[in-house]
């Protein structure tokens, strides 16, 4: 698991603002549907990364891929009640790497490492912005989910571990399946995917 802690919020903003600029550098056609991310990072008024804060905040997730078998790791969440590639919300003072990883394993059990090697920092393959409805139970009003998610590889043979709190299913799905689900950002992520192996 990676174990990247930071000093204070500023220096998690700081570093959230750096991973923003080289994901925009990257991919610069994205840019305007990330502005709202950027406000919010830039406001030191209100903590992005709080799950109270109801304009919007930071998660972070895990696209898990094992290029042997040629397949990514998905949960089925409970709440949305729909398959989706693990994470959840930013706890602390993890960089948003280290807060993807272990959401992964703390959803699933996977071990995960970086994409390209252990001893790199995995790419940040996606950022998007979506809606999240009201949830009573939780006492939590509707609110917008600013999602920073990380490329790790994984072993599709390990056993899995679901955390049944948080996920009805776990499974390996083959990477060409997330196609074939209805989500406009997993018709990115297989896009992306291919670029970044």
């Amino acid at each position: 698991m990676l174990h990247k802690t930071l000093a204070s919020l500023a220096e998690l903003r700081a570093h959230a603002q750096a991973e923003l600029q080289k994901y925009i550098a990257s991919f610069p056609a994205e840019a305007t549907d990330l502005q709202a991310i950027a406000d919010q990072l830039a406001d030191t008024s209100a903590d992005p990364f709080s799950r109270a804060n109801m304009q919007g905040h930071i998660t972070t997730s895990g696209l898990v891929y094992d290029g042997a078998a040629d397949k990514v790791l998905l949960i089925h969440h409970r709440t949305l009640n729909r398959w989706l590639q693990p994470g959840g919300h930013h706890e602390g003072l993890d960089r948003l790497d280290a807060s993807a990883a272990r959401e992964v394993e703390e959803e699933t059990g996977v071990q995960v490492c970086g994409a390209q090697d252990q001893a790199l920092d995995p790419p940040l393959i996606d950022i998007d912005s979506h809606a999240i409805p009201a949830n009573p139970a939780k006492g939590e009003g509707a609110h917008v989910h600013h999602d920073f998610l990380y490329l790790f590889r994984g072993d599709a043979t390990a056993p899995l571990s679901p955390q049944w709190e948080e996920v009805q299913g776990v499974r390996w799905v083959a990477r060409e399946a997330l196609l074939a689900l209805p989500s406009a950002r997993f018709e990115r992520l297989v896009s992306k995917l291919r670029l970044a192996l």
